[in-house]
């Protein structure tokens, strides 16, 4: 069998690769993220490679699961928040609006990039009151999640519709990750 190996720390990933029947083993990426595209929109492409080669370069034989998420706002990508008071800002800038949420995906095996995409989806905020961003804050849901907030968790207070993939915005886009690993012939 195959070894796959997820290059990630984040419980949602592992949480998702579990529920639809992945065997895999986790080997945290400690690369840091350094995106050199003078697109923000390669971003999460090049993130996911840079975080799937550090593990492959360590792991032979084995194909490795490199994401990176983030969320864009007219073309400007938010990150994970530094404080309470950026995570309001940014549920500000993004409350009665339109956004997109692009996850990049790569699989690495023996060093070198396999495969690397992006799937992106839009999420459409409603319109929130002051009142329920800052109680949605006070949880602390949103410090450890691109764009400051989780539609898995009590972020889907805030959010109206999606069009594309739900697990995209939660970090890791099923569907394209599993029809990669096909085109490489590898079972899951």
């Amino acid at each position: 069998m195959t070894q796959i190996i997820l290059a990630s720390g984040s419980p949602r990933r592992r949480e998702i690769l579990k529920q639809i029947g992945v065997d895999f083993r986790v080997v945290v990426s400690n690369d840091e993220e350094s995106p050199k595209s003078a697109n923000p929109l390669d971003f999460p492409r090049e993130n996911a490679m840079a975080k799937a080669l550090a593990v492959s370069a360590k792991e032979p034989g084995s194909y490795v699961l490199g994401f990176d998420t983030l969320v864009f706002l007219d073309g400007v990508p938010l990150g994970k928040p530094k404080d309470e008071k950026d995570a309001l800002e940014m549920l500000n800038k993004l409350n009665g609006r339109t956004h997109w949420v692009i996850t990049g995906v790569a699989i690495a095996k023996d060093g070198q990039v396999v495969d690397a995409q992006q799937e992106r989806t839009e999420v459409f905020f409603r319109k929130n009151s002051l009142q329920e961003l800052e109680k949605y804050v006070d949880s602390k849901d949103p410090m450890d999640k691109a764009g400051a907030y989780g539609i898995q968790t009590q972020g889907a207070r805030l959010i109206s519709q999606i069009r594309g993939c739900f697990y995209n915005v939660v970090g890791l886009p099923v569907a394209r990750t599993l029809e990669m690993l096909g085109k490489l012939k590898v079972n899951v």
